[in-house]
């Protein structure tokens, strides 16, 4: 009889067919890894910075965020000295401050009043922000109440002097706006007009004599705090628009 080695190791014998069970446990985490993928929504391989997860949308254009992205408020400008210039302000927060100091006022005029005035002034290079400032002191934010009425499209009180004189009238928004503008012009420079004369009064202005809103005092008007009347509508345009 022939005697069995002990020392030698033991083959477990597997049933033709059988699976082993690590690959059984193998196969099943794969079902459910691929499960959860299907469950998840589709992420794009790449997207623009301004969409991408995370980030605020651009604002459309000419509006003014409550914020800047990224949490930080939009700089504030320092109210100009000088009346030629670039206006920071954009059109829709011209029209949402004279809202919220008129609500009365007519929205689709006061959109027109502000588009004009952005347009006109850029087109002589005014500060459209000063002469919006001044509108805003000279017809009380459009509530009127002197010698001036609405019908007369009378931004600035061109020709207002007293009784039997109320001022001059215009046909349109835009005509009025444009005399305003190119009176503007006459008190803070020596340049020629850009575009055609509508102002009356526009000879009768020494060129030059007032390029500082300050020194509108006493010229523009006899008021000597009406320089700084019209600073102080600026400094709170620029705290409503610019948060």
């Amino acid at each position: 009889m022939k005697q069995t080695d002990t020392a030698a190791p033991r083959r477990r014998l597997i049933p033709p067919g059988a699976v082993p069970a690590v690959k059984v446990l193998a196969a099943l985490l794969s079902l459910a890894f691929a499960s959860c993928a299907a469950l998840a929504p589709a992420v794009p391989e790449s997207a623009p910075p301004e969409t991408a997860p995370g980030k605020p949308d651009a604002p459309a254009a000419g509006q003014i965020p409550e914020t800047a992205p990224g949490g930080a408020a939009p700089e504030r400008p320092t109210p100009p000295e000088y009346i030629m210039g670039t206006g920071q302000t954009p059109a829709d927060a011209l029209m949402r401050f004279l809202g919220a100091n008129n609500p009365g006022a007519g929205r689709d005029f006061i959109r027109s009043l502000a588009d004009c005035y952005v347009e006109e002034a850029a087109a002589e290079g005014v500060n459209h922000d000063v002469a919006f400032a001044q509108m805003c002191l000279e017809t009380g934010f459009l509530h009127y109440g002197g010698l001036v009425t609405p019908d007369m499209n009378n931004f600035c009180g061109l020709g207002s002097i007293g009784p039997g004189q109320p001022g001059l009238a215009f046909p349109d928004i835009r005509t009025g706006v444009r005399a305003h503008i190119q009176h503007l012009k006459a008190y803070a420079s020596k340049e020629s007009l850009n575009g055609e004369l509508v102002d009356p009064r526009f000879r009768f202005v020494r060129r030059g004599a007032a390029p500082a809103i300050l020194g509108l005092a006493g010229t523009w008007a006899a008021d000597r705090s009406y320089g700084e009347k019209i600073r102080i509508i600026l400094k709170r345009l620029y705290v409503f628009s610019f948060r």
